[in-house]
């Protein structure tokens, strides 16, 4: 596994949970900790995303035109086989 599919399935879900997290902690009544940290956790989390979001996913696997090319030339091989002229002066 890279680091950019760890980043894409971990760090940047991870990091708006944090967000989210902070500001939950902001808007609560019960915890003291909570609240005095809910900022701090609030900008980490954005911080942290910001970073995150900034790295490309990994490129998918281009497809192989080597087989199609081959079908192509297939085709005029047969075509010229066949007895059809592409080629001649007028």
């Amino acid at each position: 596994m890279s680091f950019r599919s760890t980043n894409q399935r971990i760090l940047a879900p991870a990091a708006q949970g944090l967000m989210i997290f902070g500001i939950i902690s902001l808007c609560q009544p019960w915890s003291l900790f909570l609240h005095q940290y809910g900022v701090t956790l609030t900008l980490i989390g954005l911080v942290s995303f910001m970073i995150t979001s900034k790295i490309a996913p990994d490129p998918e696997a281009e497809e192989d035109f080597v087989d199609e090319s081959l079908d192509v030339l297939e085709i005029n091989d047969q075509a010229s086989g066949a007895g059809s002229k592409t080629t001649g002066t007028v």
